[in-house]
């Protein structure tokens, strides 16, 4: 299975802090995901980085894209290319491929215009309804699949939501927080939907979206028993480095200048992540943070209910697992419902 992580910050960030650097970083996911439990854990299909320019005028407000389908723990290019590169915005990606074949095509991220998305997880008899999201879609939003992955038809449909809600994906502009929220959770419903009819297979639908400001990650499966795909978030005033390859999420006066969303997380430290909560969406403006309960026949109200780990590890994945200290922190009932996340 995939994994992905997002970088938003009042200030940019070097590539490299986030990419290669850490010990525990997205690129040496790829090669020892302590959150895939399977024999052979390792995300070696290909890797996506993508980010936006710094001057960022109304022009160029296009995300910048380097994939490649090497491993990306083998890539030279990857390594020099994230030393010398910072941005305020970043979305990067691993593959383990599920579906489709191991081309640049099929590597996350994904973009339109301004628009960039990648996923983890993967749509259960995805040859099933295939057919059924391609009919369902804007023709123009399908032209523009231009590889053979769930992912990337997912994005088509994400796509064809934003314009059904009233937001034109080639505008360039800016998409009101809401409707992108929304946009992400009627994709989610569609494929919900197209699958039930098919198969009682669970899906994994953890979506990342942006338009370069506004940000929207779900955390979602097709159960009401099993856990989803692994999903945590940090924010602080600074990620820093206090040994060589080991980081921190640095608090300090209770400034809030980044937020990061990630598969894993980058580090060790107990206190530095919270899980996101599954079947819900984290949303992340000007760097505030908010979570939402996706409320449909998979919702649970009661907070305290427990969910099987069985259907993630068939998958190779569980939801948390052991730091060097302790687990990571599970997020607090209070702060669901769509509430603003205390993050000191």
């Amino acid at each position: 299975m995939c994994r992905f992580l997002i970088y938003k910050g009042k200030d940019p960030m070097t590539l490299s802090n986030l990419l290669t650097k850490p010990q525990h970083s997205i690129i040496n996911q790829s090669y020892d995901s302590r959150l895939r439990i399977d024999a052979q854990p390792v995300n070696g299909d290909g890797f996506g980085v993508g980010y936006y320019t710094l001057d960022g005028g109304r022009g160029d407000r296009a995300p910048c894209l380097y994939k490649a389908i090497t491993p990306a723990w083998n890539n030279l290019n990857l390594q020099r290319i994230s030393e010398k590169t910072r941005s305020k915005l970043i979305f990067a990606h691993v593959r383990a491929s599920t579906y489709g074949v191991l081309s640049e095509t099929n590597c996350h991220p994904f973009t339109y215009e301004n628009i960039m998305f990648m996923h983890n997880g993967g749509i259960s008899n995805f040859d099933k309804i295939k057919l059924r999201l391609i009919n369902f879609i804007d023709e123009k939003f399908f032209l523009q699949i231009k590889g053979s992955t769930d992912s990337e038809c997912c994005f088509a449909l994400l796509l064809h939501c934003l314009k059904v809600n009233g937001f034109d994906p080639d505008s360039g502009e800016l998409c009101d927080l809401k409707i992108l929220r929304q946009s992400v959770v009627d994709t989610i419903q569609h494929i919900k939907n197209w699958v039930k009819e098919v198969s009682n297979d669970p899906s994994l639908l953890n979506f990342a979206v942006t338009d370069g400001e506004n940000i929207v990650v779900s955390r979602y499966v097709t159960s009401r028993t099993d856990e989803a795909a692994s999903l945590y978030f940090s924010t602080g005033s600074n990620f820093v480095e206090f040994a060589p390859g080991r980081f921190k999420m640095e608090r300090m006066n209770k400034s809030q200048n980044l937020v990061m969303v990630a598969s894993e997380p980058l580090t060790f430290e107990r206190n530095d992540w919270l899980s996101v909560p599954t079947n819900s969406t984290i949303s992340i403006s000007k760097l505030n943070v908010l979570l939402h309960p996706i409320l449909d026949e998979y919702y649970s109200p009661d907070p305290t209910q427990s969910r099987s780990f069985d259907y993630a590890s068939s998958k190779g994945m569980i939801g948390s697992y052991p730091t060097e200290q302790d687990t990571y922190n599970e997020v607090p009932p209070l702060e669901r419902e769509g509430r603003a996340v205390p993050t000191h």
